[in-house]
């Protein structure tokens, strides 16, 4: 009776162990349902919360990019495609464009030549930038005014309706050019701005000028108004009538000064992708202004300039003391500026 009794005991714990097991699953499977739920309805909810916002989600468009543009391999470092930060280019954001500088001396004929590639409705040459000394104070403020230039952001008379096809600018040597030139160098190869000499073979004919417009800022011979430029004959003749007299005695040693400058900077900028041009040349045969053309890749067009040409003629009848400046450069080097001359 007492094995009975135990027998019975044993049946009864192990009866419970086994429905306390089978709660215990229970509770593992019911807790594994109910994270899963919550799981499925989370992701349900963000589907649905998608849907609801999506008309008033800022879609960004992937712009196409631009087409590659027709060009040989060497040509990719000097075309660039801008973004204004005052404006948008829109249908010209695709149009490339290439960056010049003109680099010149005061009184070689940059002016007349920048007007003629101002007729071009796809260039702009904003004139003489670093005139204005602060911007040329120290290299910050120069690539600063570069940059804004190039990036289309430089508001002048020289900014066109058309989209830009080359925007530069006429640099003078003696504005900060030459004693910056390596860093500037740098900055033109980085860039990828191509560079357009402009120098006078005659240098006499250039001092000429100078000493011209020197007298003009004092003098103001026009109504009061001095005029670097004149776009009438009238204002031509007049200012042709001041004859500068020359210092014969420093005569050789300022035109070797100007001849070693414009050398140096040939020198400093040889390796810069550049185009050599003279303003006799010019002068003389207009078609040296396609071959500009052709340098900076944008289309062919009949260009044209306002204006008129100041001092014409010989060059005794230019200078008040011309006896003394043709015996100072007689068998010298510098003899054949005496003779030389061009008519167009």
């Amino acid at each position: 009776m007492a094995d009975d009794h135990s027998s019975f005991t044993k049946d009864v714990l192990l009866v419970k162990g086994l429905k306390n097991t089978t709660l215990v699953w229970r509770l593992v499977v019911l807790a594994f349902a109910m994270v899963c739920g919550v799981y499925i309805c989370s992701i349900c909810l963000k589907q649905i919360s998608t849907g609801t916002k999506i008309g008033f989600l800022d879609i960004n468009v992937i712009q196409k990019p631009c087409p590659e543009p027709n060009i040989e391999p060497w040509e990719i470092p000097y075309v660039h495609y801008p973004n204004p930060k005052t404006y948008s280019r829109e249908e010209c954001s695709c149009h490339p464009v290439r960056y010049f500088t003109i680099l010149s001396m005061q009184r070689s004929g940059s002016g007349w030549f920048e007007t003629f590639l101002n007729s071009h409705p796809n260039i702009s040459s904003n004139g003489e930038i670093f005139s204005v000394k602060v911007r040329r104070s120290n290299m910050t403020t120069i690539t600063e005014t570069l940059d804004t230039i190039y990036n289309l952001d430089w508001f002048s008379s020289a900014s066109k309706n058309e989209c830009t096809t080359a925007v530069g600018l006429k640099w003078m040597l003696n504005q900060g050019l030459v004693q910056h030139h390596e860093q500037i160098a740098e900055y033109f190869r980085i860039h990828g701005v191509s560079v357009i000499f402009l120098f006078r073979r005659n240098l006499l004919r250039r001092m000429i000028s100078v000493l011209a417009n020197e007298y003009d800022k004092n003098a103001k011979i026009l109504n009061g108004t001095h005029k670097s430029h004149v776009h009438s004959p009238k204002e031509a003749e007049i200012l042709a009538k001041y004859k500068p007299t020359l210092n014969s005695t420093l005569l050789i040693g300022s035109l070797k000064q100007v001849n070693d400058t414009t050398t140096k900077a040939l020198e400093y900028f040889k390796s810069t992708r550049h185009i050599m041009l003279y303003y006799e040349d010019v002068v003389k045969n207009r078609t040296k202004l396609m071959d500009v053309l052709e340098f900076l890749k944008v289309p062919q067009t009949n260009l044209k300039s306002r204006q008129v040409k100041i001092h014409k003629g010989s060059l005794s009848s230019q200078v008040e003391n011309w006896d003394d400046v043709s015996k100072a450069l007689t068998g010298t080097q510098y003899e054949s500026f005496l003779h030389e001359d061009y008519r167009r």
